[in-house]
């Protein structure tokens, strides 16, 4: 037997494609981190008093049904859809109360009319504030 002397290439690990991985890596890295702080100031808010409300303000519930019929405080309204009717319930309703919120609860269906009227009549008895009662839909909820 006879050995030779074999030539033994070394292997040799090629470090530039490498580094390139590594510095992709690395721009991949510095790119996508957020980079959150969160405040380290400690902060005393100033304290107040003011004023409560002496009393909430009366609600007038107002309800529509979609024929046009009239629900005041879960009364009906005797004489219709008269809007005079309407502003001597409103009126009741509030007793001594100057400034009612009159908020009014219309069917989906009720004609735009008579909410008008509930408006109209909230206006000729001196209620300025009025607002609605709306539903979300099933849709609208995630």
């Amino acid at each position: 037997m006879q050995f030779r002397n074999r030539r033994h290439d070394e292997p040799e690990i090629n470090l530039i494609p490498l580094i390139d991985v590594l510095l992709v890596i690395l721009i991949f890295l510095m790119v996508t981190t957020t980079y959150a702080r969160f405040s380290e100031l400690q902060i005393n808010l100033p304290e107040a008093q003011g004023d409560s409300p002496k009393e909430a303000p009366t609600q007038i519930n107002v309800g529509v049904d979609e024929h046009g019929a009239y629900l005041v405080n879960q009364a009906p309204v005797a004489g219709g859809g008269d809007v005079g009717a309407l502003v001597a319930a409103l009126t009741t309703a509030a007793g001594a109360q100057k400034d009612p919120v009159i908020v009014i609860s219309a069917d989906a269906h009720a004609t735009h009319q008579s909410v008008i009227r509930v408006m109209d009549a909230a206006r000729r008895a001196g209620y300025p504030r009025v607002t609605f009662v709306t539903q979300s839909s099933a849709a609208d909820q995630p």
